[in-house]
């Protein structure tokens, strides 16, 4: 199959499931708002969620109507495909929230250390993001070769973002790890979770790194960041606050 008929296939695939996906959400909303009573932490999961697919939508079609896409390099393409990151992230953070909230964890204030760490999770996906464009858009064929185009003086700034991502992810893991053991008393098996994924996730990096970022390895990388932020969202609206330190 050429490359053209993949990337219509792909394309194909995506629609299909933003369709899908749409249904879902929609019938995840109808079904809060006749299981649950007026103000449900749900029913509010449930609408964020929606707001949040169609924005999603919305992001994406703007990235392809300004011609954010293939082999464009600007800042404005580094901009949008960062927010559009960022409205995934709170997309997903509101689905998982409706299923914790739905399951009888009504839990809405949150610690301050907590939303430090939803942050620095948020700004480590989005070098990650700008780091995978920055392969896509600069390919090497050897780390060597990586590593000198990453320090040349008038590199995209995507690549030089790229040196500096693994730096952000090492020192953002060792917040999550120190995090995750403090809420360990409160919910133990999903402090546990978060470190093992954190360790995964730095495992599946360094690999990727080693290989030079094939499709295949990202997509680990993308999977694991998905469940990392997951176990992230809910340990931080489990986990019992400090008193007089919520948020």
């Amino acid at each position: 199959m050429g490359t053209a008929s993949m990337a219509t296939v792909i394309e194909l695939v995506h629609r299909s499931m933003t369709g899908i996906d749409a249904a879902m959400v929609l019938g995840l909303l109808a079904w809060t708002f006749r299981e649950f009573p007026k103000r449900h932490a749900a029913k509010l999961g449930a609408v964020l969620s929606t707001v949040f697919m169609f924005s999603e939508a919305l992001i994406g079609a703007a990235l392809v109507k300004f011609g954010l896409v293939v082999h464009d390099a600007s800042p404005a393409r580094a901009a949008v495909l960062s927010l559009h990151l960022v409205n995934t992230l709170t997309f997903l953070a509101c689905l998982t929230l409706t299923a914790w909230w739905a399951g009888g964890n009504p839990r809405i204030r949150i610690e301050r250390s907590a939303w430090v760490s939803v942050v620095a999770v948020t700004l480590l996906a989005i070098s990650g993001a700008l780091a995978a464009l920055a392969d896509t858009l600069y390919p090497v064929h050897s780390l060597a070769a990586g590593f000198v185009q990453d320090l040349a003086p008038r590199a995209n700034f995507t690549v030089k973002l790229r040196a500096a991502h693994p730096i952000i992810a090492a020192a953002v893991s060792l917040w999550l790890i120190s995090y995750a053991i403090s809420r360990a008393p409160a919910a133990r098996r999903l402090a546990h979770v978060v470190v093992a994924t954190v360790v995964a996730q730095l495992l599946v990096g360094v690999v990727n790194l080693l290989l030079l970022a094939p499709i295949g390895m990202q997509l680990a990388h993308l999977l694991l960041a998905d469940l990392l932020w997951i176990a992230l969202v809910v340990l931080c609206w489990s986990a019992e606050g400090q008193p007089g330190n919520s948020c």
